[in-house]
């Protein structure tokens, strides 16, 4: 039976899941491979974890799927999504090192999330003025 993991990540409201498997290196993020998906600061955050450890791609067909958010939670979201991925299917602590001393964020999902608005007021700590006279 052929090996398949499936892994996710979150940024704010975006949420990546992502199914990895034997294969060619091919990494798609929404049925678009990575190449051309979406613009050249997104492709560079996403491609981190494929940076930080060369080679770790060939041999293996990454699918990603992203809904919600904005463009850089959800680069953020994939790139969290991958680097879970490879390091699930390497099963290789020295890449848990490297990626930890990178940055925290590529294996533990930023639970940042926006503030709520309140009541009397534009947003989360904006009032409306008061005016006496």
């Amino acid at each position: 039976m052929a090996k398949i993991i499936n892994t996710s990540g979150k940024r704010k409201t975006a949420i990546a899941r992502a199914t990895i498997k034997a294969g060619k290196g091919v990494i798609r993020v929404n049925s678009v491979p990575l190449e051309q998906y979406g613009t050249e600061t997104t492709r560079m955050k996403i491609a981190e974890p494929l940076l930080l450890v060369p080679g770790a791609s060939s041999g293996i067909d990454v699918t990603i799927d992203v809904s919600g958010g904005g463009v850089m939670g959800q680069a953020e979201a994939v790139r969290t999504a991958l680097a879970r991925a490879i390091l699930e299917w390497t099963n290789d602590p020295a890449i848990k090192d490297v990626y930890l001393a990178y940055d925290r964020t590529l294996l533990v999902n930023d639970s940042r999330q926006k503030e709520t608005k309140k009541p009397h007021g534009r947003g989360a700590r904006k009032k409306f003025q008061k005016s006496y006279r």
